[in-house]
Protein backbone atom coordinates (compact mmCIF):
# COMPACT_ATOMS: atom_id res chain seq x y z
CA UNK A 1 0.00 0.00 0.00
CA UNK A 2 2.75 2.48 0.60
CA UNK A 3 4.54 1.60 -2.66
CA UNK A 4 1.31 2.21 -4.32
CA UNK A 5 1.50 6.11 -2.59
CA UNK A 6 4.91 6.72 -3.62
CA UNK A 7 4.36 5.74 -7.12
CA UNK A 8 1.01 8.32 -7.16
CA UNK A 9 3.48 10.91 -5.74
CA UNK A 10 6.24 9.99 -8.34
CA UNK A 11 4.21 10.39 -11.05
CA UNK A 12 2.78 13.79 -9.41
CA UNK A 13 5.84 15.64 -9.08
CA UNK A 14 6.56 13.78 -12.73
CA UNK A 15 3.74 16.01 -14.48
CA UNK A 16 4.45 19.09 -12.56
CA UNK A 17 7.84 19.15 -14.07
CA UNK A 18 6.32 18.73 -17.92
CA UNK A 19 4.01 21.32 -16.88
CA UNK A 20 6.67 24.00 -15.82
CA UNK A 21 8.83 23.10 -18.81
CA UNK A 22 6.11 23.67 -21.27
CA UNK A 23 5.38 26.87 -19.91
CA UNK A 24 9.14 27.74 -19.37
CA UNK A 25 8.83 27.07 -23.37
CA UNK A 26 6.11 28.91 -24.37
CA UNK A 27 6.98 31.86 -22.26
CA UNK A 28 10.45 31.74 -24.77
CA UNK A 29 8.44 32.14 -27.96
CA UNK A 30 6.79 34.65 -26.31
CA UNK A 31 9.77 36.54 -25.74
CA UNK A 32 10.95 35.85 -29.27
CA UNK A 33 7.97 37.21 -31.29
CA UNK A 34 7.72 40.50 -28.90
CA UNK A 35 11.39 41.53 -29.20
CA UNK A 36 13.65 41.78 -26.50
CA UNK A 37 13.25 46.25 -25.85
CA UNK A 38 15.49 47.20 -28.77
CA UNK A 39 14.04 50.58 -30.06
CA UNK A 40 12.01 50.05 -33.77
CA UNK A 41 14.25 51.03 -36.68
CA UNK A 42 14.56 54.47 -38.07
CA UNK A 43 12.15 55.29 -40.76
CA UNK A 44 13.83 57.61 -43.34
CA UNK A 45 11.50 60.82 -44.45
CA UNK A 46 12.67 62.32 -47.61
CA UNK A 47 12.21 66.22 -47.12
CA UNK A 48 11.57 68.12 -50.73
CA UNK A 49 14.66 70.39 -52.19
CA UNK A 50 13.30 73.81 -51.09
CA UNK A 51 15.40 75.40 -53.44
CA UNK A 52 13.74 73.40 -56.60
CA UNK A 53 10.66 74.54 -58.36
CA UNK A 54 8.51 72.79 -60.58
CA UNK A 55 6.14 74.92 -62.93
CA UNK A 56 2.93 73.38 -64.97
CA UNK A 57 4.50 72.59 -68.32
CA UNK A 58 1.39 75.07 -69.87
CA UNK A 59 2.85 77.65 -67.72
CA UNK A 60 7.00 77.12 -69.18
CA UNK A 61 5.75 80.43 -71.23
CA UNK A 62 5.72 82.67 -69.18
CA UNK A 63 8.96 82.43 -67.46
CA UNK A 64 11.51 83.56 -70.42
CA UNK A 65 15.30 82.94 -70.37
CA UNK A 66 18.05 85.16 -70.56
CA UNK A 67 21.61 83.97 -71.09
CA UNK A 68 24.25 85.50 -68.73
CA UNK A 69 26.29 88.36 -70.11
CA UNK A 70 29.78 88.79 -69.14
CA UNK A 71 32.53 91.76 -68.65
CA UNK A 72 35.73 93.45 -66.98
CA UNK A 73 35.10 95.45 -63.75
CA UNK A 74 36.54 96.41 -61.38
CA UNK A 75 35.96 95.49 -57.57
CA UNK A 76 33.90 97.28 -55.57
CA UNK A 77 33.87 97.06 -51.50
CA UNK A 78 30.72 98.72 -49.55
CA UNK A 79 30.73 99.89 -46.20
CA UNK A 80 28.49 101.85 -44.07
CA UNK A 81 29.34 104.79 -41.73
CA UNK A 82 28.30 108.31 -40.71
CA UNK A 83 29.01 111.64 -41.00
CA UNK A 84 31.60 113.16 -37.69
CA UNK A 85 33.10 116.58 -37.98
CA UNK A 86 37.02 117.44 -38.84
CA UNK A 87 38.79 117.70 -35.90
CA UNK A 88 41.24 120.04 -37.05
CA UNK A 89 38.35 121.91 -37.57
CA UNK A 90 36.73 122.22 -34.19
CA UNK A 91 37.76 125.03 -32.46
CA UNK A 92 36.86 125.29 -28.55
CA UNK A 93 35.54 129.35 -27.48
CA UNK A 94 36.67 129.87 -23.69
CA UNK A 95 36.77 132.71 -21.56
CA UNK A 96 40.30 133.72 -20.42
CA UNK A 97 38.38 135.21 -17.12
CA UNK A 98 36.65 133.48 -14.20
CA UNK A 99 33.13 135.08 -13.78
CA UNK A 100 29.54 135.36 -14.22
CA UNK A 101 27.79 135.25 -17.87
CA UNK A 102 25.34 138.73 -18.14
CA UNK A 103 24.48 137.87 -22.08
CA UNK A 104 24.38 135.31 -24.29
CA UNK A 105 23.87 136.22 -27.74
CA UNK A 106 23.95 133.04 -29.84
CA UNK A 107 22.97 129.59 -29.54
CA UNK A 108 23.40 125.67 -30.58
CA UNK A 109 23.59 125.31 -34.22
CA UNK A 110 24.04 128.58 -35.18
CA UNK A 111 25.88 129.96 -37.57
CA UNK A 112 28.38 132.58 -36.73
CA UNK A 113 31.35 134.65 -38.35
CA UNK A 114 35.17 134.94 -37.32
CA UNK A 115 35.26 137.88 -34.83
CA UNK A 116 31.32 138.01 -34.29
CA UNK A 117 30.27 138.65 -30.51
CA UNK A 118 29.38 135.63 -28.82
CA UNK A 119 28.81 136.27 -24.96
CA UNK A 120 29.86 138.80 -22.26
CA UNK A 121 30.96 137.93 -18.61
CA UNK A 122 31.52 140.29 -15.44
CA UNK A 123 34.64 139.34 -13.99
CA UNK A 124 37.02 140.44 -10.83
CA UNK A 125 39.75 139.40 -13.24
CA UNK A 126 39.14 142.00 -15.12
CA UNK A 127 38.91 144.72 -12.37
CA UNK A 128 42.05 143.29 -10.68
CA UNK A 129 44.02 143.30 -14.31
CA UNK A 130 42.98 147.21 -14.88
CA UNK A 131 44.16 147.69 -10.95
CA UNK A 132 47.75 146.35 -11.61
CA UNK A 133 48.05 147.88 -15.02
CA UNK A 134 47.55 151.40 -13.08
CA UNK A 135 49.83 150.36 -10.45
CA UNK A 136 52.77 149.67 -12.86
CA UNK A 137 51.76 152.52 -15.10
CA UNK A 138 52.72 154.44 -11.75
CA UNK A 139 55.87 152.82 -11.24
CA UNK A 140 57.11 153.08 -14.28
CA UNK A 141 56.78 156.93 -14.11
CA UNK A 142 58.83 156.86 -10.85
CA UNK A 143 61.51 155.25 -11.98
CA UNK A 144 61.83 157.13 -15.07
CA UNK A 145 61.85 160.33 -13.16
CA UNK A 146 64.58 158.90 -10.49
CA UNK A 147 66.73 157.33 -13.86
CA UNK A 148 66.65 160.49 -15.37
CA UNK A 149 67.72 162.52 -11.71
CA UNK A 150 70.61 160.14 -10.98
CA UNK A 151 71.57 160.59 -14.20
CA UNK A 152 71.85 164.41 -14.31
CA UNK A 153 73.78 163.91 -10.96
CA UNK A 154 75.84 161.93 -12.74
CA UNK A 155 76.83 163.88 -15.11
CA UNK A 156 77.38 166.57 -12.81
CA UNK A 157 80.05 164.29 -10.81
CA UNK A 158 77.31 164.17 -7.63
CA UNK A 159 77.06 160.24 -7.81
CA UNK A 160 78.76 157.22 -8.95
CA UNK A 161 78.31 155.03 -12.00
CA UNK A 162 76.81 152.36 -9.65
CA UNK A 163 73.82 154.15 -8.45
CA UNK A 164 73.02 156.04 -11.73
CA UNK A 165 72.96 152.09 -13.23
CA UNK A 166 70.68 151.13 -10.64
CA UNK A 167 68.23 153.72 -11.21
CA UNK A 168 68.49 152.41 -15.17
CA UNK A 169 67.78 149.19 -14.31
CA UNK A 170 65.06 149.85 -12.16
CA UNK A 171 63.73 151.68 -15.07
CA UNK A 172 63.89 149.02 -17.37
CA UNK A 173 62.12 146.67 -15.24
CA UNK A 174 59.25 149.10 -14.27
CA UNK A 175 58.75 149.33 -18.61
CA UNK A 176 59.10 145.33 -18.56
CA UNK A 177 55.86 145.60 -16.00
CA UNK A 178 54.04 147.97 -17.40
CA UNK A 179 54.41 146.04 -21.17
CA UNK A 180 52.81 142.96 -19.57
CA UNK A 181 50.32 144.80 -17.48
CA UNK A 182 49.34 146.27 -21.29
CA UNK A 183 49.46 142.46 -22.74
CA UNK A 184 47.45 141.60 -19.92
CA UNK A 185 44.96 143.87 -21.12
CA UNK A 186 44.88 143.63 -24.49
CA UNK A 187 44.81 139.05 -23.47
CA UNK A 188 41.43 140.03 -22.07
CA UNK A 189 40.25 142.56 -24.91
CA UNK A 190 40.20 145.30 -22.37
CA UNK A 191 40.81 148.89 -23.74
CA UNK A 192 43.00 150.84 -21.25
CA UNK A 193 41.65 153.72 -21.93
CA UNK A 194 38.09 152.89 -21.31
CA UNK A 195 38.06 150.31 -18.53
CA UNK A 196 35.20 148.08 -17.65
CA UNK A 197 34.63 145.08 -15.84
CA UNK A 198 33.08 143.15 -18.21
CA UNK A 199 34.70 141.43 -20.94
CA UNK A 200 33.21 140.55 -24.48
CA UNK A 201 34.19 137.08 -26.06
CA UNK A 202 34.50 136.76 -29.70
CA UNK A 203 34.07 133.93 -32.11
CA UNK A 204 37.76 132.89 -33.14
CA UNK A 205 36.78 131.26 -36.33
CA UNK A 206 33.70 131.03 -38.74
CA UNK A 207 31.37 127.76 -38.75
CA UNK A 208 28.56 126.42 -36.93
CA UNK A 209 28.61 126.20 -32.96
CA UNK A 210 27.89 122.32 -32.19
CA UNK A 211 28.33 122.43 -28.46
CA UNK A 212 27.31 124.88 -25.83
CA UNK A 213 27.97 124.90 -22.37
CA UNK A 214 27.00 128.18 -20.79
CA UNK A 215 23.36 129.70 -19.78
CA UNK A 216 22.60 133.29 -18.90
CA UNK A 217 23.56 134.24 -15.48
CA UNK A 218 25.61 131.01 -15.16
CA UNK A 219 29.60 130.79 -15.00
CA UNK A 220 32.71 130.94 -17.11
CA UNK A 221 35.90 130.82 -16.65
CA UNK A 222 39.53 128.36 -17.49
CA UNK A 223 39.90 127.84 -13.81
CA UNK A 224 35.97 126.77 -12.85
CA UNK A 225 34.47 123.91 -12.34
CA UNK A 226 33.08 121.93 -14.95
CA UNK A 227 33.88 122.33 -18.44
CA UNK A 228 35.94 125.36 -19.52
CA UNK A 229 34.49 125.16 -23.21
CA UNK A 230 31.75 127.83 -23.58
CA UNK A 231 30.66 127.27 -27.03
CA UNK A 232 32.75 124.68 -29.86
CA UNK A 233 32.99 125.96 -33.51
CA UNK A 234 33.48 123.92 -36.38
CA UNK A 235 34.11 124.71 -40.03
CA UNK A 236 31.75 121.57 -41.58
CA UNK A 237 32.90 123.10 -44.81
CA UNK A 238 35.28 119.65 -44.27
CA UNK A 239 33.28 116.88 -42.67
CA UNK A 240 34.64 113.22 -42.26
CA UNK A 241 32.65 109.66 -42.84
CA UNK A 242 33.78 107.71 -40.36
CA UNK A 243 33.08 103.81 -41.89
CA UNK A 244 33.37 100.05 -40.10
CA UNK A 245 35.62 97.64 -42.45
CA UNK A 246 35.89 94.06 -41.77
CA UNK A 247 39.50 93.19 -41.35
CA UNK A 248 39.19 90.99 -44.70
CA UNK A 249 38.38 93.61 -46.61
CA UNK A 250 41.12 96.31 -45.14
CA UNK A 251 44.02 94.92 -47.76
CA UNK A 252 41.43 96.43 -50.33
CA UNK A 253 42.02 99.71 -49.17
CA UNK A 254 44.79 102.16 -48.89
CA UNK A 255 45.42 105.69 -48.18
CA UNK A 256 44.29 108.29 -50.71
CA UNK A 257 42.11 106.15 -52.58
CA UNK A 258 38.87 106.82 -53.78
CA UNK A 259 35.36 106.53 -53.08
CA UNK A 260 31.98 107.61 -53.72
CA UNK A 261 29.13 108.38 -50.93
CA UNK A 262 25.43 107.97 -50.96
CA UNK A 263 24.04 109.83 -48.31
CA UNK A 264 20.55 107.76 -46.99
CA UNK A 265 19.10 111.16 -46.84
CA UNK A 266 19.97 112.27 -50.37
CA UNK A 267 20.56 108.69 -52.45
CA UNK A 268 20.29 110.52 -56.04
CA UNK A 269 23.62 113.15 -55.14
CA UNK A 270 26.51 111.17 -54.76
CA UNK A 271 29.85 113.02 -53.34
CA UNK A 272 33.68 111.64 -53.94
CA UNK A 273 35.69 111.90 -50.51
CA UNK A 274 39.19 110.07 -50.07
CA UNK A 275 40.50 107.66 -47.69
CA UNK A 276 42.69 109.65 -45.37
CA UNK A 277 43.28 106.94 -42.48
CA UNK A 278 42.61 103.58 -41.90
CA UNK A 279 42.79 102.84 -38.09
CA UNK A 280 45.43 100.69 -37.06
CA UNK A 281 43.18 99.06 -34.30
CA UNK A 282 40.72 96.23 -34.62
CA UNK A 283 37.18 96.53 -32.87
CA UNK A 284 37.78 93.12 -31.18
CA UNK A 285 34.06 92.15 -30.97
CA UNK A 286 33.05 92.89 -34.50
CA UNK A 287 36.59 92.63 -36.04
CA UNK A 288 36.23 96.00 -37.99
CA UNK A 289 38.59 99.17 -38.48
CA UNK A 290 37.80 102.76 -38.75
CA UNK A 291 37.98 103.72 -42.41
CA UNK A 292 38.40 108.24 -42.11
CA UNK A 293 36.64 108.82 -45.75
CA UNK A 294 37.42 113.02 -46.09
CA UNK A 295 34.86 114.62 -47.92
CA UNK A 296 33.96 118.73 -49.58
CA UNK A 297 30.79 119.74 -48.23
CA UNK A 298 28.51 120.58 -51.16
CA UNK A 299 26.30 122.12 -48.27
CA UNK A 300 23.69 119.29 -47.72
CA UNK A 301 25.77 117.18 -45.66
CA UNK A 302 24.87 117.49 -41.82
CA UNK A 303 26.65 115.77 -38.77
CA UNK A 304 25.11 112.55 -37.87
CA UNK A 305 24.05 111.57 -41.62
CA UNK A 306 24.38 107.80 -42.30
CA UNK A 307 26.03 107.25 -45.32
CA UNK A 308 27.27 103.58 -47.88
CA UNK A 309 30.77 104.89 -49.02
CA UNK A 310 31.92 102.37 -52.15
CA UNK A 311 35.18 101.84 -52.56
CA UNK A 312 36.70 100.87 -55.75
CA UNK A 313 39.47 98.18 -56.33
CA UNK A 314 42.45 99.00 -58.86
CA UNK A 315 42.68 95.70 -60.53
CA UNK A 316 39.52 94.38 -63.07
CA UNK A 317 37.87 91.37 -62.62
CA UNK A 318 35.37 89.17 -64.91
CA UNK A 319 31.94 89.79 -63.76
CA UNK A 320 28.45 87.85 -64.55
CA UNK A 321 25.34 90.59 -65.70
CA UNK A 322 21.77 89.40 -65.71
CA UNK A 323 18.56 92.22 -66.19
CA UNK A 324 18.09 93.57 -62.29
CA UNK A 325 14.93 91.57 -62.18
CA UNK A 326 16.16 88.70 -62.74
CA UNK A 327 17.79 88.63 -59.20
CA UNK A 328 15.47 87.96 -56.02
CA UNK A 329 16.57 89.56 -52.60
CA UNK A 330 15.21 87.08 -50.11
CA UNK A 331 16.31 87.49 -46.33
CA UNK A 332 19.46 89.43 -47.00
CA UNK A 333 20.80 86.84 -49.40
CA UNK A 334 20.17 87.42 -53.77
CA UNK A 335 19.32 84.48 -55.73
CA UNK A 336 18.47 83.75 -59.46
CA UNK A 337 16.78 80.64 -60.93
CA UNK A 338 18.33 78.68 -63.70
CA UNK A 339 16.99 75.50 -65.46
CA UNK A 340 17.33 72.17 -64.03
CA UNK A 341 15.69 70.11 -66.50
CA UNK A 342 12.45 69.80 -67.99
CA UNK A 343 10.07 72.19 -66.27
CA UNK A 344 11.82 72.37 -63.33
CA UNK A 345 13.62 75.48 -62.13
CA UNK A 346 16.48 75.79 -59.10
CA UNK A 347 17.18 78.36 -56.87
CA UNK A 348 20.77 79.61 -56.78
CA UNK A 349 22.56 82.04 -54.53
CA UNK A 350 24.47 84.74 -56.04
CA UNK A 351 26.14 88.07 -54.54
CA UNK A 352 24.59 91.50 -56.11
CA UNK A 353 26.68 93.58 -57.23
CA UNK A 354 26.56 97.02 -59.05
CA UNK A 355 23.62 98.30 -61.23
CA UNK A 356 24.18 99.10 -64.38
CA UNK A 357 22.74 101.03 -67.26
CA UNK A 358 19.78 99.44 -69.21
CA UNK A 359 18.73 97.93 -65.78
CA UNK A 360 20.73 95.34 -65.65
CA UNK A 361 23.17 94.51 -62.51
CA UNK A 362 26.04 92.46 -61.82
CA UNK A 363 26.16 89.21 -59.92
CA UNK A 364 28.98 86.74 -58.45
CA UNK A 365 27.95 83.15 -58.76
CA UNK A 366 29.10 81.36 -55.62
CA UNK A 367 29.60 78.30 -57.69
CA UNK A 368 31.47 77.89 -60.90
CA UNK A 369 29.15 79.27 -63.68
CA UNK A 370 28.83 77.11 -66.98
CA UNK A 371 29.27 78.55 -70.57
CA UNK A 372 25.78 79.33 -71.97
CA UNK A 373 24.49 79.72 -68.23
CA UNK A 374 21.15 80.77 -68.53
CA UNK A 375 18.55 82.45 -66.16
CA UNK A 376 14.88 83.21 -65.84
CA UNK A 377 15.09 86.99 -66.37
CA UNK A 378 11.71 87.17 -63.70
CA UNK A 379 12.87 86.06 -59.96
CA UNK A 380 9.65 87.22 -58.18
CA UNK A 381 7.35 86.29 -60.67
CA UNK A 382 8.91 82.25 -60.48
CA UNK A 383 8.84 82.70 -56.98
CA UNK A 384 5.59 83.57 -56.12
CA UNK A 385 4.16 80.53 -58.81
CA UNK A 386 6.81 78.27 -56.70
CA UNK A 387 4.97 79.55 -53.13
CA UNK A 388 1.32 79.25 -54.58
Amino acid sequence: MKQCRLKQLSRYLTGLAVIAAVGLSLSGCKSKETGDGAPPPAQVIEVPDMNLITIDQNDLSKFPLVTVDQMQATSELNATGSVFPDISREVPVISLANGRVVDVLVRLDDNVKKGQLLFKVQSSDVTNAYDAYLKTVNDEQLARKNWIREKDLLDHGAVSQAIADQAEDAENDAKADLNAAELQLKMLGIDKDHPTDVMNVYAPVSGVIIGQNITNSGAAGVTLSGSSTAFTIADLTHVWILCDVYENDIPKLQLGQQARIILNAYPDRPITGRVGDISPVLDPALRTAKVRVEVENPGFIKLGMFATATFTGSKKQTVSVVPADAVLHLHDRDWVYVPAGGNRFRRTEVHAGAMLPDHRQQIVFLAPIQPGQQVVTNALLIDAQGNQ
